[in-house]
């Protein structure tokens, strides 16, 4: 799904970075993002409590999705970058 995701943020001109793991040292990995997407039902609540706090000293736009499927992806850049 990592390659899918990338692809599909390329289409719709977005530049992504996508974890699907929590990391040590994710919060650098973040950097300052203008959007973070979470898919929900695939992360767990230690990296979207980290997730949410990088994406709130960056001042970025969540969007919470429970889907995870490309289509749900493509459908929230859709809206939000285009």
């Amino acid at each position: 799904m990592v390659c899918q995701y990338k692809k599909i943020c390329r289409q719709h001109k977005c530049k992504a970075k996508v974890f699907t793991q929590m990391s040590g040292n994710l919060k650098e990995k973040i950097g300052r993002p203008d959007l973070v997407v979470l898919f929900t039902n695939t992360v767990s609540h230690k990296m979207v409590r980290c997730a949410l706090e990088e994406a709130e000293k960056s001042q970025a736009d969540v969007v919470r999705c429970h889907t995870s499927s490309g289509n749900a992806l493509a459908e929230i850049l859709a809206e939000r970058c285009g």
